[in-house]
């Protein structure tokens, strides 16, 4: 697998990225693709994901494409199919952080297909999970729900741990957007166990940042804002922006219901410069109607109308069906004519009457 030295950085750096050290595995990982280069090693393909990898984990979608795409190049040339399908369902991973799901729900549905026919059991469990993630981004929580299951039985046939926590947490995220709260946390809780005992820090914060949108859902905001400082300690070590954002506005919307609409705003601003960095569209859409809320109990109604229209106009766009019955509801409320029918048409109830919103 390519010469001595390269082989060693590589070890070193998967070593780094696995305790989610993403820098210092980064320039591992460019350092191994540079010796590869120099010494023509066949290493140099896995290099190439990996540092897409680390890219996509970091929020940096549109470099994490770059290296995916140039390792599908030289995996298809070399003949090596097996690297060319994995680098594809990183590009499609990288296509749904910026919310393009349709893209990725059909790269996903191919590399689905290549890995049953190759009985690759890793690689259809991770492209389930995978899937259930499109599904979610684009709204059909009940397809979501169904390909998380699928994914986590999945795993658990491979008695993978760590396989079986992300599909928990999964199931916890699209179990609160369809209203299902109690269960939501206790998906999170048992994630979030199996994460600290196997060390995985992503996984640890992911869940922590789970288990904080569960209690705020049940009103206990202490608990929340204890859950999120947790996962935001960690995601600022690892330097994780995208999952990081997301516990911005969590946070945000925590002291909205609260009702300290200051530091509510000060959050949104924060999660929403982060999310235009990484140009997740569903980011934004979520801070917008955040601040089109605080405008609202402010009383400034024009403002907040202006933000809800720009948020459902956003939303229908990509096509986010949540985003856009969020958006629909906020805006019918401010008009004095509020409508909540959306959410039956999708299958979910979050249970959303009046303002403060606790958006799930």
């Amino acid at each position: 697998m390519g010469s001595s030295a390269a082989s060693d950085l590589f070890k070193k750096a998967e070593i780094l990225r696995q305790k989610s050290c993403y820098p210092e595995a980064l320039k591992c990982f460019r350092s191994a693709l540079t010796k590869c280069h120099r010494e023509k090693s066949g290493l140099s393909t896995d290099c190439l994901i990996s540092i897409g990898d680390v890219y996509r984990m970091t929020g940096d979608f549109e470099k994490a494409e770059k290296f995916y795409g140039d390792a599908v190049t030289e995996a298809s040339g070399s003949g090596n199919n097996d690297a060319a399908a994995d680098a594809r369902i990183g590009l499609a991973l990288s296509l749904r952080g910026r919310g393009n799901w349709k893209g990725a729900i059909d790269h996903f549905k191919k590399g689905l297909s290549y890995y049953k026919k190759a009985r690759d059991r890793e690689g259809v469990a991770f492209t389930l999970w995978s899937l259930a993630g499109a599904f979610r981004i684009k709204g059909d929580i009940p397809e979501a729900l169904k390909t998380y299951k699928q994914a986590f039985r999945a795993y658990q046939s491979l008695k993978s741990l760590s396989g079986i926590g992300y599909c928990l947490c999964g199931l916890g995220g699209s179990s609160r957007i369809s209203g299902r709260f109690n269960e939501s946390l206790s998906y999170y809780v048992s994630a979030n166990s199996i994460f600290r005992d196997i060390s995985d820090r992503f996984g640890t914060a992911y869940s922590y940042c789970g288990i904080g949108n569960a209690y705020r859902m049940a009103g206990d905001f202490k608990k929340a804002l204890s859950s999120f400082s947790k996962a935001s300690a960690i995601y600022r070590k690892i330097g994780d922006r995208v999952s990081y954002s997301y516990t911005l506005w969590s946070i945000g919307t925590t002291h909205k219901m609260s009702g300290d609409l200051i530091s509510a705003r000060k959050y949104f601003r924060e999660a929403e410069a982060n999310f235009r960095k990484t140009k997740d569209p569903r980011g934004i859409i979520y801070c917008r109607l955040g601040y089109g809320e605080i405008d609202l109990l402010n009383g400034r109604k024009a403002s907040a109308l202006k933000h809800f229209r720009s948020s459902l106009e956003d939303a229908s766009k990509f096509g986010f069906m949540v985003e856009k019955c969020h958006a629909a509801l906020l805006l019918s409320y401010a008009e004095g004519r509020p409508d909540a029918s959306c959410y039956k048409k999708i299958k979910i109830d979050p249970g959303l009457r009046s303002a403060p919103f606790n958006i799930p």
